[in-house]
């Protein structure tokens, strides 16, 4: 049977959720996004979609998930049976996130392994297509990239080992050990970074504000969506992780904890991304215009080509990159893994390690699918669908259930009871009509822009996932629940 787990301390669980948190984007998208927004000019649609937007659902998933103390799908069902689908929906598209999360996981693996040596050579464009990520070529979809291939088993047989424990001696005990390690890394490649020739060439070129953009209402939407996926916002990562903690909790002081800590994490590691990005540019006379870039782009391509001119300091800042990355990546991957593995568990009735080792192999026979010749192209349709057109619209649903069919006077107890901070009317207003009316702007302007761009190849992709969701999640919510 399923067994009702717990942290140890709320120690644990402000680790887990930075861990949850603090993931790939805040080290390769959000100086890109930064920079292509408006410089310093979006640091105030940043702080204010923080504000309205970050911080207040984030209360709201841990208020749910504090108060109920049940997996998200038991959740979705006690608040209206019918709900209960909309729940494994959502989890099996966080679980599809799992899935190629690792794939991006074992290039970092790859690219780790590889910066001991610097075997990407000159030329590491041609190294990422050719050894690891692959090209959007259709007919090298015929063979595995092995590397990756390897990369991908070995980790999944990691997020297993951590899963299958009970929380607090698996994901707890593992964040408290990764986290500050990833921070202490982080810090030393950062401050690195600032004394280099160029950094101020680099973070200027950042931090140029065009005032002018903030009529852009387009700037504002990157603001949000940037606030939604750097915190993980909406996938029931929140919820699963504060059912697992003891009374007495301060939950908004949690959240204020989370929240600082993931901003303060991706606006200090874009100051190290552009330093860096401006040594290359000072020193090799390339234009920073042709650097900037963000995602595989620029961790796997220019970056070795920083490292392999940086000379013996870059053998040492090319493994602690990557180490990083691999930490912020697995932290953020348990948390990804969780509500798929805790929804199951009590729905079936399994063992936690029952269920972890079901999952892990399903979930690994899946990545290993994303790693034939054409496994970043994947990743990238996968990547955006599921963002875009799930996630986004399961939060919106999400925020009108709780606040309108369950109604969100009743998490204002258990949020204001032990808490520093306290929330009331403001709080209500915005999660009951700011919030949906945000998200579903967000999403419709979304979707237009997915399938007006979409080949037929990326739209059979996303057709392939939404069947699979469905039918999945329709199966799950027919089984009888055990235990009950």
């Amino acid at each position: 049977m399923s067994e009702q787990a717990q942290w140890d301390s709320s120690i644990a669980f402000i680790f887990a959720m930075i861990g949850a948190a603090v993931g790939l984007g805040n080290i390769w998208r959000f100086s890109y996004v930064l920079y292509s927004n408006g410089g310093g000019s979006f640091f105030i649609p940043y702080f204010i979609a923080i504000a309205i937007m970050g911080i207040p659902f984030l209360i709201l998933e841990y208020g749910v998930g504090f108060s109920f103390k049940e997996s998200f799908s038991k959740i979705m069902r006690k608040i209206k049976p019918e709900f209960e689908i909309i729940a494994w929906i959502l989890v099996l598209f966080v679980f599809v996130v799992t899935i190629y999360y690792m794939v991006i996981l074992s290039w970092d693996l790859v690219y780790l392994l590889s910066s001991f040596t610097f075997n990407w050579g000159t030329d590491t464009a041609a190294y990422f297509v050719n050894n690891v990520g692959g090209s959007s070529n259709l007919s090298n979809a015929s063979f595995l990239l092995v590397p990756t291939t390897i990369g991908v088993v070995l980790l999944w047989v990691v997020l297993w080992f951590i899963s299958h424990k009970n929380v607090d001696k698996g994901i707890g005990k593992v964040s408290k050990i990764l986290i500050p390690a990833l921070f202490v890394i982080m810090g030393i490649i950062i401050v690195y970074a600032l004394t280099l020739p160029g950094a101020g060439i680099g973070i200027n070129t950042l931090l140029t504000p065009d005032w002018n953009k903030l009529f852009d209402v387009n700037i504002w939407l990157a603001a949000f969506a940037q606030i939604i996926f750097s915190l993980s916002m909406g996938q029931a990562i929140a919820i699963t992780y504060a059912s697992y903690l003891p009374e007495n909790s301060k939950l908004i002081d949690n959240v204020l904890i989370v929240v600082a800590s993931n901003s303060a994490f991706e606006i200090c590691t874009a100051f190290g991304v552009f330093s860096i990005l401006g040594f290359m540019s000072l020193t090799n006379g390339v234009p920073m215009v042709q650097l900037i870039t963000e995602g595989t782009g620029l961790v796997f391509i220019v970056f070795p080509m920083i490292f392999n001119i940086m000379g013996p300091i870059g053998r040492i800042l090319a493994p602690m990159l990557f180490l990083a990355i691999l930490f912020a990546g697995v932290t953020s991957a348990l948390g990804f893994f969780e509500p798929m593995l805790n929804s199951t568990s009590a729905k079936l009735g399994w063992s936690r390690k029952k269920t972890a080792g079901i999952l892990s192999i399903i979930g690994c026979i899946f990545s290993l699918i994303l790693t034939t010749g054409i496994s970043s192209y994947l990743v990238g349709i996968i990547d955006t669908f599921v963002n875009q057109f799930g996630i986004l619209l399961l939060i919106g649903i999400q925020c009108i259930i709780f606040a309108w069919f369950y109604g969100v006077e009743h998490f204002l107890p258990a949020l204001n009871e032990n808490s520093t901070f306290k929330v009331g009317k403001t709080w209500t207003f915005v999660i009951k009509y700011l919030l949906p009316t945000v998200l579903i702007i967000m999403w419709a302007i979304g979707i237009f822009q997915l399938f007006s761009t979409a080949k037929s190849f990326e739209i059979i992709v996303d057709v392939v996932i939404i069947i699979a969701v469905l039918v999945t999640a329709a199966v799950l919510t027919k089984v009888s629940p055990r235990g009950e």
